[in-house]
């Protein structure tokens, strides 16, 4: 099943993100987590992939092992930054013959350490969308396609104009829904959505959360991506705590679910949830809001 057919089914949406474990400890750590998260019933879950994919094994591997020992639909991540189209065929094959149904293309980001530019068959991510479509009508597939989106604007895009450009290529590629980048300001999401509208834009919009549950969390946060913006009023709230590791972690989990809730006010087709391959933050962010088992989730 497609996600374009999930969030079709009424009714908001949640999703779940995971990353590839670096050992088989974590690995059986992740999976365990996996296991408490269906209780929030998640149709189904995607795996990151790494810069200049770097995690290109272990991510295939993580997806086609939730394939074959869980019944949740997984959407890999795909990125195209250092990928020729033969390496992406090959990846779609292995995918197609596994069952896997959907992907988020992403154009990604190089490896720090690279030590050259690496030859791109693909520029932008409209470039990866275009070409996967173009390979599933050749060879008889049929993929769904998620692609990135911004509220608080691209890191590489400071013209917010052009980069809503780039947005709709990716759109008229044939991608069927947006998922954003995490944010901490609901006004951010709300006026991305609206220039979404403007734009002729009228794919379904995941609103990307990550819970704070850490000051290490949140640099990191910060690191990953690319310069987010954190509201004073989440910063003065993690600053009473004084440096108390518990105090910070509820602080971060209500600012979540108080986010959470406004989306859903608000009529979000979707609130995709970051869990940094935890379950505790995401299943408390559920019963906060009062959903426990009885949640239609999803996890893209």
């Amino acid at each position: 099943m497609h996600i374009r057919q999930i969030l079709a089914g009424g009714g908001p949406k949640f999703s779940f993100e995971f990353f590839p474990p670096k050992s088989t400890s974590a690995g059986e750590a992740l999976f365990h987590t996996i296991a408490e998260l269906q209780a929030c019933a998640p149709a189904f879950v995607s795996v990151t992939y790494g810069a200049g994919g770097t995690t290109r094994e272990a991510t295939q591997n993580l997806v086609l092992r939730l394939q074959r020992e869980t019944r949740l639909h997984t959407v890999p991540h795909l990125t195209c930054v250092g990928h020729s189209e033969a390496e992406i065929s090959r990846i779609l094959e292995r995918y197609a013959e596994a069952g896997v149904s959907n992907l988020l293309a992403l154009r990604g980001d190089p490896p720090r350490q690279a030590k050259a530019s690496p030859a791109d068959d693909f520029p932008h991510a409209a470039d990866l969308v275009a070409f996967i479509r173009s390979f599933s009508a050749r060879h008889g597939y049929d993929f769904g396609i998620g692609v990135a989106g911004f509220p608080e604007g691209h890191p590489a895009t400071p013209n917010r104009m052009l980069e809503m450009d780039h947005l709709r290529a990716k759109i008229d590629a044939g991608a069927d829904y947006i998922c954003t980048q995490l944010f901490f300001d609901n006004h951010d999401f709300y006026d991305y959505r609206e220039r979404c509208a403007l734009a002729g834009i009228d794919v379904p919009i995941l609103a990307g959360i990550m819970p704070v549950t850490s000051l290490t969390g949140l640099n990191r946060m910060a690191e990953l991506a690319a310069g987010s913006r954190f509201p004073a009023k989440l910063l003065r709230a993690l600053a009473r705590a004084n440096g108390d590791d518990a105090a910070i972690r509820r602080i971060g989990i209500h600012y979540a679910t108080a986010q959470c809730a406004d989306l859903l006010d608000h009529q979000v087709q979707g609130i995709h949830l970051y869990t940094l391959n935890q379950s505790t933050a995401t299943v408390e962010i559920f019963n906060q809001l009062g959903l426990g088992r009885t949640a239609t989730a999803i996890a893209c």
